[in-house]
């Protein structure tokens, strides 16, 4: 049985290996077909760029501001912690320079280099900024399961067991009668199997459910036994509404990384912002600023190569880098303190394998958004760990997996996924708190056993009670397009697939929702719009017709645009859904991830309008059901009813 662990382990070494050769093999294609015009279109490029500011940073690293001075509001990808290379258009055979981007914005970000100096050729212009191929994650995922296949004897061992089912998981008596703070009983329910818990818990979190509630009250309730725990999740944008959470329940939390919300919280948690707040930090800055001038000051003899010059610019550099060593004692003391002193250290899985992180150890690691992690994802910071609670909703989004041969292989399979198999270990939360029950009992019976219940604070909720108002009094449309003519279309260039005849009834539809609400809503109160869509091209349409139309384009503050992935975790008033695929083939592509489905489906608080042609997906066994579902309480539509 241990045998057969191991065996699936090195399985999963392997094809981690086929998924980062199929993730390079996409990089390096996308960059050799695509000119630079297209990578910018495709947000992986920026040109041209300015350098605004030069310093030297953490740890003697030079950091460099750079701006991009065109195309201000273009989508792109680069984010914190990812790996950038900077380039001269003026010299191709200039070697590029790579940095770790620190800081992000729209228009600007933060590069952190390990330079001393910049090359001559970054003075003279036509600079650009291209997105790299992140060996990093790789990296650590396949250094974590080698930790993990030759633990022996030891704690990890212990839990690699339990994990695969050899060993069962070891629970104290629960303590049924405490109850914490405003839980319910299946929230309470999870609260004490995670404290009862010596090797492994799940809160199972289905939509609306307060999974995150639930969790920052668990570890609350850890930390009144442990000094310290590690807070992870592979989306920033988590790792961030965790650190806001319990930053607001008066915890002592660093945030490692880079943050995706900029919001007051997040960022007062940083380590960088921590250390500016220290008392010691203007006794750094100052050392930092002398040595900034020595260095500034040998940078002047950068283009005369007399011995002299080369002698007195070597005196700088030797007096800065002296400086800087103070420095470092300095920053190191800093650092030190704001690890000891953090209750919480919360961060991504793989930041949790970095330098500031070698040495220590936790009692606990909690991983949230588990189901959508790989599972040598996982292994990283439960390597650094006695024990391991998971939170997510495996009917949710899925791991994203490049390579189809490794996908089908196996590496689609989380951790989470697997120990949910294990007797006992989990806790499905079962009061959803977001939607009308009519959205919810669909997803209700497909992925959860019928076993949600909506609150009576939302069981009923929709946007007007008013009988004379269908439009409003309704919690849910299916708008059927079959017969119409549609056709959906597909970009040779970006593969992805549009509809403009189904999006011209979609906004056709919300123009005529938001004018009946507001006549029916003296109050003035503003309702939260979201419309999805499983296509990238679609989602650009969409947001183009929008800024272009005189009426929508009044109610751009309100309404979000974005695919599946963008909308996980967040809930909108009303959210309208664009399924696009409408041909005689019958082929409905990315729709057949019905786990996607399912975030789309449970976003929607009061109204769900979904929108697509019945005759296209209508033999899939999920959407037959979905057919089938709004057909039983009248919400099914024809589009022939919108059209005029």
């Amino acid at each position: 049985m241990k045998e057969e662990g191991l065996e699936r382990l090195k399985k999963l070494q392997d094809l981690l290996t086929i998924e980062r050769d199929e993730d390079l093999a996409q990089y390096k294609s996308f960059f050799s077909r695509n000119n630079i015009n297209h990578r910018k279109e495709n947000g992986v490029t920026w040109y041209p760029i300015i350098i605004s500011n030069v310093e030297i940073g953490l740890g003697e690293y030079l950091i460099i501001d750079i701006e991009r001075t065109t195309n201000h509001n273009e989508p792109h990808r680069f984010s914190g912690g990812k790996i950038a290379s900077l380039f001269s258009n003026t010299y191709p055979d200039a070697h590029p320079i790579n940095g770790t981007i620190k800081v992000i914005s729209q228009n600007k970000l933060r590069l952190s280099l390990t330079l001393d100096e910049l090359p001559d050729w970054t003075d003279d212009g036509k600079l650009g900024i291209n997105l790299l191929f992140d060996e990093t994650s790789y990296r650590e995922m396949d250094i974590a399961l080698e930790k993990v296949m030759s633990a022996s004897n030891n704690r990890l061992a212990h839990l690699r067991d339990v994990m695969s089912g050899i060993k069962p998981p070891v629970f104290e008596k629960e303590n049924e009668t405490t109850q914490f703070g405003r839980l319910n009983q299946s929230q309470n329910k999870a609260v004490q199997k995670i404290l009862a818990a010596k090797d492994l818990a799940i809160i199972h979190g289905p939509p609306g459910t307060g999974k995150t509630t639930t969790l920052v009250q668990a570890i609350r309730q850890t930390l009144m036994t442990e000094k310290q725990v590690l807070v992870c999740s592979s989306s920033n944008t988590a790792v961030d509404l965790l650190t806001e959470k319990l930053h607001r329940e008066g915890i002592n939390v660093l945030r490692l990384g880079n943050p995706a919300r900029i919001s007051e919280d997040v960022i007062n948690n940083t380590l960088d912002a921590k250390i500016a707040a220290h008392e010691s930090y203007k006794d750094l800055k100052a050392y930092r600023k002398t040595a900034d001038e020595y260095f500034r000051m040998a940078g002047k003899y950068k283009r005369t190569f007399g011995r002299e010059e080369r002698e007195q610019r070597q005196l700088f550099y030797q007096e800065a880098r002296k400086i800087l060593q103070e420095a470092r004692v300095l920053e190191d003391f800093i650092l030190s303190e704001q690890f000891d002193k953090a209750q919480v250290i919360a961060c991504t899985p793989v930041v949790s394998s970095g330098r500031m992180m070698r040495n220590k150890q936790f009692s606990t690691v909690f991983i949230d958004e588990a189901a959508q992690a790989l599972e040598p994802m996982c292994w990283i910071p439960i390597t650094r760990s006695n024990r391991v609670i998971f939170a997510g909703d495996h009917f949710q989004l899925p791991p994203t997996v490049k390579s189809k041969k490794a996908e089908d292989l196996g590496l689609k399979e989380t951790l989470f996924e697997r120990c949910m198999h294990l007797e006992n270990v989990s806790v499905m939360l079962n009061t959803q708190y977001r939607m009308h029950e009519n959205i919810m009992n669909f997803s209700n019976a497909q992925f959860y056993g019928g076993d949600l219940k909506a609150d009576a604070s939302v069981k009923d909720t929709v946007l007007s009670f008013d009988e004379n108002e269908p439009l409003l009094n309704t919690p849910l449309d299916f708008i059927d397009t079959a017969g119409c003519g549609y056709t959906e279309i597909l970009n040779p260039e970006s593969l992805s697939t549009a509809n403009p005849e189904e999006a011209k009834l979609l906004l056709d539809h919300l123009k005529m929702l938001i004018e009946h609400y507001e006549q029916n809503n003296p109050s003035g109160k503003k309702i939260l719009i979201g419309i999805i869509s499983p296509y990238k091209e679609q989602v650009q349409h969409l947001t183009i017709r929008i800024s272009e139309d005189e009426f929508l384009k009044n109610y751009s503050s309100q309404i979000a645009v974005k695919t599946i992935d963008g909308f996980q975790g967040q809930e909108r008033d009303v959210i309208y859904i664009s399924l696009v695929r409408s041909n005689d083939r019958m082929e409905i592509g990315f729709l057949s991830d019905t786990r996607r489905m399912n975030v789309a489906l449970t976003r929607a608080k009061k109204k769900l309008v979904v929108i697509g042609d019945s005759a296209t997906f209508g033999n899939h066994p999920f959407y037959k059901n979905f057919l089938d579902y709004v057909d039983s309480i009248g919400a099914h539509k024809s589009a022939w009813e919108f059209i005029y």
